[in-house]
């Protein structure tokens, strides 16, 4: 993998674009619906030459003609668990559009904005199980290391969504959002029995699916040889334009099936095309 650092000084310009786009439109501070602020009023203190102004409260001000700022203090009150599907059919795609990395970048991205905002985050890789990288920091430099250490994996396996899913939701203790990003290459009913485990008391589902633009339309004519990277198995087969035709209704029906499944559970779907602009797909799934 080769997933550039430098990507969360982007997060953070396109997290104040953000602001100031939303700023405009309510006056207010953009939060992502799925995070929120973290923050909670604690008081006021009168305005010194430095304050933010963004900070004034103009209403109270109209009241007593003296500028106040309001004070907030720290509430990690939600905690953010990202799992990254790393099985073998991940490995899929080139350059900036390859599905693990593209994936592991949201879910970072995930991440590092859910620090700023003041909450917990929680990182684990799944294949046949679930592995934790993080080590609890919840901050820049813990979403830092966790960019070499997903830099030094090479998605491989099986996955397993229903085993691992229900095995992870036992873990979780705390009101929480789930981040799940995988390309959904399973039965629909074992993913939908896996986000069941999750959906459950304060926790909210985010199932994230990634396809490399191969997968939605394969540059492939004529006869050819299909690999199962999970499996490794092998089949050849003369891929003719209505064979093709029938690859995609069926990845239609499957995409469409899994979103009905999960959208019924209260969980949110949202399709990322890896071939799209990094920073695009990252607004459709941070904001909701």
């Amino acid at each position: 993998m080769a997933i550039d650092p430098d990507f969360l000084d982007e997060l953070d310009r396109f997290d104040a674009a953000l602001d100031r786009e939303t700023a405009a439109v309510r006056q207010g501070e953009q939060q992502s619906p799925r995070v929120g602020e973290g923050l909670t009023f604690s008081d006021y203190r009168r305005y010194s030459p430095g304050d933010d102004t963004r900070l004034v409260d103009w209403k109270l001000f109209a009241r007593t003609e003296e500028y106040y700022i309001k004070q907030f203090e720290e509430e990690r009150n939600l905690t953010v668990h990202v799992l990254l599907d790393s099985s073998a059919s991940m490995d899929y795609g080139d350059g900036e559009s390859h599905k693990f990395e593209y994936a592991a970048k949201i879910g970072l991205g995930f991440c590092y904005l859910t620090a700023e905002e003041h909450n917990d985050f929680r990182f684990s890789t799944m294949d046949e199980r679930s592995e934790r990288l993080d080590t609890g920091r919840s901050n820049r430099g813990e979403v830092l290391g966790l960019i070499d250490q997903v830099n030094d994996l090479r998605p491989e396996g099986e996955a397993d969504f229903e085993t691992v899913l229900e095995a992870y939701a036992d873990r979780i203790r705390s009101r929480s959002l789930v981040v799940v990003l995988t390309d959904c290459l399973d039965e629909p009913e074992r993913i939908e029995s896996g986000v069941s485990a999750l959906a459950r008391n304060e926790v909210d589902v985010l199932l994230v699916r990634v396809m490399a633009p191969d997968e939605r339309d394969p540059d492939v004519v004529g006869d050819a040889l299909f690999a199962d990277p999970e499996s490794e198995t092998t089949r050849r087969s003369y891929f003719s334009q209505s064979l093709a035709d029938t690859y995609r209704s069926r990845l239609d029906a499957h995409v469409d099936e899994v979103n009905e499944r999960v959208t019924a559970l209260g969980g949110d779907h949202v399709l990322v095309d890896t071939g799209d602009e990094y920073f695009d797909s990252f607004a459709s799934v941070w904001l909701g």
